[in-house]
């Protein structure tokens, strides 16, 4: 295995990381332009988690890219990361509908993304160092 990437724990974590990036960006590419979603509009709380998820999406995506060239072999970050943008629709069909298109859908992606966040800053840290 180490011929093809030595560092089998930092992939698994830039797996991990790729995916909850792959599925917020199905998720939100259906929330955007927020002009078309009444839906969200409507809700109190619906464009501030709109705009707090697409921040948190893009500080993943940067950082799980950042991590991921630190620790990695290129051709292990090209594979990985096209495998989880292939198979997140999936993922998000495996999503009851309500999640998927409302309010509920991106509270519980930024959850997701924000406890992805806080392991790639502690994961980061600990293979950084």
């Amino acid at each position: 295995m180490d011929t093809i990437e030595p560092n089998i724990f930092a992939l698994a974590w830039f797996a991990l990381f790729a995916s909850v990036a792959g599925l917020g960006f199905y998720v939100l590419a259906g929330a955007f332009p927020l002009s078309t979603r009444d839906d969200l509009k409507v809700h109190p709380a619906g464009v501030p988690l709109a705009i707090v998820n697409a921040a948190a999406f893009v500080t993943l995506a940067v950082g799980s890219g950042i991590y991921a060239a630190a620790e990695l072999r290129w051709t292990s970050i090209v594979i990985v990361a096209g495998l989880a943008l292939l198979f997140a629709p999936g993922i998000f069909n495996l999503w009851p509908a309500r999640w998927r298109d409302g309010a509920a859908g991106l509270a519980i992606l930024l959850a997701g993304t924000v406890l992805a966040i806080a392991a790639l800053h502690i994961v980061g840290g600990v293979y950084s160092a």
